[in-house]
């Protein structure tokens, strides 16, 4: 897709902030801010990261037009020296984050922004935007196609998605997070991932009868001839009509390398298996019985359960709008400041009285660790980013909370990684974005590293996300001189 200018982008209020910055000469101060979200999506185990090259993208892109700075003129809020400002911005930070396709858990950083504190509000928005909503339906694909066990899993909610990029950006998280195909044909052009489909109820319904439709697609798509049986009648014409074009297109000598059948309505499960019945007494065991029709992970799995003989899923509507859980919740949050004379960064926490709102400060990174015997996750581990760990020495981890959860690592027991990998440099881009497929394959290796228990969609086993030692000591340092502070004050 060409690039859009998507710095209007966001909420009214940075940009109001930023010229309230640019006001009080602190313009140039730098900061870091943090994505992360709160709690897993859809009760899952972990959520899977996307939407970080659309993120470059929007970043490389990142300018005022003469027209944008003539609308926000428009508005009457906004001084003339901060609109000339805006006719030279160009972001000039760092960015670091967590690769797509990444297995990620609550709390650690997606992406942090070291930027000047007007560069740094300014991105919020658009940031937020784009992660929240792919690394949302990587996630409830994930789920789709862990039901599916095995079975190809189709991306066909185009019609469904909440607008053009929805469904675009929606089938791109989708094949990231392990679909084999998707319907959008501008998003297989975009990113180079499969497209697939079949065919519509009208285009059987165009022709004569039915036989004669399934004779005609046959002809045209000999090499991808999956038939829709449901129009009219499933088990007493749809199935004996595909089986009688099946058999036609062996007599003549065509080779049926891929074809098979398409369920859209009724009982799914029953009509399965009379199917697979009357396909394989025809001598077409191998045919492909696909299924779709307000189709998840829930109805997946109960169709497993019943003996369905569904071996393709098409699934739309639920997947694309992740129609359960429909917003990811990521945040953006002030770490720390830099102190000019030192260039130290000054670590900043936000209260609440919700736990889970009070924010990690400072400058950090994440270390994921893994049994070194097994490859499986451990727990991940947030730091100060200066922060070195040696693996030949034993290491401590602690629930952050209820801090007498206490884990010893032996020696050499454990390998370490470090999630955040940088992207921009003092506002130039340094890394290079791996294609779609070649992200789907990295994360089929990054879900590997799950245990089964932690994969489950149901009350699945909790990963652990813990913080150092100094970084713990750090927080509640400031969580006690904030608590000082407003005892002295009342």
């Amino acid at each position: 897709m060409s690039q859009r200018n998507l710095t209007l982008l966001t909420d009214f209020y940075e940009l109001t902030m930023m010229q309230g910055y640019f006001k009080e000469k602190n313009a140039n101060e730098t900061v870091i801010f943090d994505v992360f979200y709160r709690n897993n999506p859809f009760g899952n185990g972990f959520a899977i990261c996307a939407g970080l090259e659309q993120v470059i993208e929007y970043i490389s892109n990142l300018h005022f037009e003469k027209d944008d700075v003539d609308y926000l003129r428009s508005t009457g809020m906004f001084e003339e020296d901060f609109l000339d400002y805006l006719y030279h911005f160009k972001f000039s930070g760092d960015i670091y984050a967590i690769p797509e396709g990444t297995v990620i858990f609550p709390r650690e950083p997606l992406v942090k922004v070291v930027a000047p504190i007007m560069e740094a509000q300014l991105v919020e928005t658009a940031l937020l935007n784009i992660i929240n909503h792919q690394s949302l339906i990587a996630t409830k694909t994930y789920r789709v196609v862990h039901a599916a066990q095995g079975d190809g899993v189709m991306e066909f909610g185009l019609r469904r998605a909440q607008g053009p990029d929805a469904g675009i950006y929606g089938a791109r998280a989708a094949m990231i997070a392990g679909c084999i195909g998707t319907s959008n044909v501008l998003a297989g052009k975009l990113f180079d991932v499969p497209v697939k489909g079949t065919h519509a109820h009208s285009w059987i319904m165009s022709f004569p009868d039915e036989l004669t439709a399934f004779r005609t697609y046959a002809k045209m798509y000999p090499t991808a001839c999956i038939l829709l049986v449901d129009t009219y009648d499933t088990l007493n014409s749809g199935v004996p009509h595909a089986i009688q074009v099946f058999q036609e297109m062996k007599d003549a000598g065509i080779p049926l390398t891929f074809y098979g059948i398409r369920l859209d309505s009724g009982d799914l499960a029953y009509l399965s298996k009379q199917a697979k019945q009357m396909l394989d007494a025809a001598g077409f065991s191998d045919a492909v019985i696909s299924a779709s029709n307000d189709l998840d992970e829930t109805l997946i799995n109960s169709l497993k359960v019943q003996g369905a003989t569904i071996n393709s899923w098409g699934v739309g509507t639920n997947l694309i709008t992740a129609k359960d859980c429909p917003s990811f919740g990521g945040v953006y949050k002030l770490a720390a400041i830099q102190e000019k004379t030192t260039g130290k960064f000054i670590p900043k926490i936000k209260l609440s009285e919700n736990v889970e709102k009070i924010t990690n400060p400072g400058d950090k990174a994440i270390k994921r660790i893994y049994n070194r015997e097994t490859g499986k996750i451990i727990a991940d581990l947030i730091c100060l980013a200066d922060e070195i760990f040696d693996e030949s020495n034993s290491l401590l981890l602690f629930d952050p909370i209820q801090t007498w959860k206490k884990t010893h690592l032996a020696p050499r027991s454990y390998t370490m990684r470090d999630l955040l990998v940088p992207v921009f440099k003092q506002g130039k881009c340094v890394y290079h974005s791996p294609k779609v497929m070649e992200i789907q394959s990295y994360c089929k290796q990054e879900l590997s590293t799950l245990w089964e228990e932690s994969r489950r969609l149901v009350n699945p086993h909790k990963v652990h996300v813990d913080l150092s030692s100094q970084l713990w000591h750090i927080k509640n340092q400031l969580l006690d001189s904030y608590n000082f502070n407003s005892q002295k004050e009342s």
